[in-house]
């Protein structure tokens, strides 16, 4: 039977997942004061960081009251024991003298040092999300770890694309171009609204694109390839899968990653446009109106810290999405703002839609990756009836310092949904906006 650990949880822990003391089975966990002073700070912040704040200090408060948390507390059944510690004996922890004591990190990492002290006969670890914390504990010899508590892939090249390529017979390849009923094994093919290119066995130039359903569905062909949507019409073959998932309402959730440049944000909003639009032009619409939104993170503070009306607000971190559609409605800014005004486009700060239920919408979330697990939860629950909801995102360009690109929401959206026909996904490998962009994506 291996010997209980101690851990000693670092601030960013608790502030990525407060449950991240449940995490831990049946070892000890020390919380020094400096990470309960850390949390405070933060608690009155109104994103996920400030509810995550909030949430682990109700858990310490229920912990306190089943017990003492100077002398430890059970954290649960077949959990191990919590404990507070203060800053007593830290200068002679063996903290080198390089390191200020002034520094909250370090006081976390002298008070490990010091319960690995007191413990000589248990293995204490530090857990951390900050990597150059992680770096100095183990330069003074302390061993250290990452909170892997959220991580659904190994990393980034694991994520699902949505795509994959099958090899047929030749005559299946004719069969399927012919418009005839085409099944794949579910041994072929895991998932469902899977995208796959017919791959010819005697010839490989030889191919055919659709989409998989399941085994007893025939394989689907792609829809507006050809005609295009909104006057956009598909560059490469996974735009296509875009475009055809976009615009099939049986998929009510799209999941899109795409570097700078790939088209995800402009096929998106080409496609919640003709199916929003459509009784301009005298056909019954899809959806009642098209809901764009996406996290205010580059400020780190909600918009309220900003003069001005919500739309004033939004504006800066808008303006990818506007350039989008003034694009799509041929820089017609007048026809533009009377959809806006008409509430038929709206621009939805994300910081304002929990609680609100939304009926019969084409929602776009541009810049998920940004968002936790937790926001993006939030976000897909006010779904109600009849809505469509995109998720759109870069995982390589996450600006959230305590998400990555394995544990933000839209990997974790990505990953939970592959497995549900309500749910699709596709991944974009090339660059489309301009030959500087796609050069600057690959080489910078």
């Amino acid at each position: 039977m291996s010997r209980k650990k101690i851990y000693v949880l670092d601030t960013s822990v608790y502030l990525t997942n407060a449950d991240s003391i449940f995490a831990f089975k049946n070892n000890d966990i020390i919380v020094p004061f400096k990470v309960l002073e850390e949390i405070d700070k933060h608690k009155k912040r109104q994103d996920a960081v400030g509810s995550q704040a909030r949430r682990i200090i109700r858990i310490l408060d229920e912990l306190r009251e089943r017990g003492s948390l100077q002398k430890g507390v059970r954290i649960c059944k077949g959990a191990g024991i919590l404990t507070a510690t203060g800053t007593e004996g830290l200068q002679t922890s063996g903290l080198p003298a390089d390191l200020d004591l002034g520094i909250p990190d370090h006081i976390i990492i002298a008070t490990a040092l010091r319960v690995k002290q007191n413990n000589l006969t248990q293995k204490v670890i530090l857990v951390s999300r900050d990597i150059n914390m992680r770096v100095i504990a183990d330069a003074v010899g302390l061993q250290a770890e990452d909170f892997f508590n959220h991580q659904i892939v190994g990393n980034s090249e694991e994520i699902f694309t949505g795509t994959q390529e099958v090899l047929v017979d030749d005559q299946i390849v004719d069969k399927f171009y012919a418009k005839e009923d085409v099944y794949l094994e579910e041994e072929t093919v895991a998932y469902s609204n899977q995208y796959i290119m017919l791959v010819s066995n005697a010839n490989e130039k030889k191919t055919a694109l659709g989409r998989f359903v399941n085994s007893t569905t025939p394989l689907q062909q792609l829809a507006s390839s050809k005609a295009g949507v909104w006057g956009i019409k598909p560059r490469n073959k996974e735009q296509a899968f875009l475009l055809d998932m976009l615009m099939d309402p049986a998929i009510q959730i799209v999941s899109v990653i795409g570097k700078a440049g790939s088209g995800k944000t402009l096929c998106a909003i080409a496609a919640g446009l003709q199916q929003t639009l459509e009784s301009e032009r005298g056909r019954d619409s899809l959806y009642s109106r098209l809901i764009v939104s996406r996290p205010v993170q580059p400020l780190g503070k909600d918009i309220g810290f900003l003069p001005g009306t919500m739309e004033d607000k939004m504006s800066p971190w808008l303006m990818p999405i506007q350039d989008n559609l003034q694009f799509l409605m041929g820089n017609d800014k007048v026809t533009l703002d009377m959809y806006l005004e008409r509430g038929t486009i709206e621009i939805e700060a994300i910081t304002y839609i929990r609680g609100r239920s939304i009926s019969n919408a084409y929602i776009i979330i541009d810049e998920a990756q940004n968002l936790t697990i937790h926001e993006l939860k939030t976000i897909i629950t006010r779904v109600g009836e009849g809505t469509k909801i995109i998720l759109t995102g870069d995982v390589e360009q996450i600006d959230n310092v305590y998400i990555d690109a394995t544990t933000n929401g839209l990997t974790h959206a990505v990953e939970k949904f592959k497995n549900f026909e309500l749910a699709g996904h596709i991944t974009l490998t090339k660059g489309e906006r301009s030959q500087v962009a796609t050069f600057a994506a690959k080489h910078l």
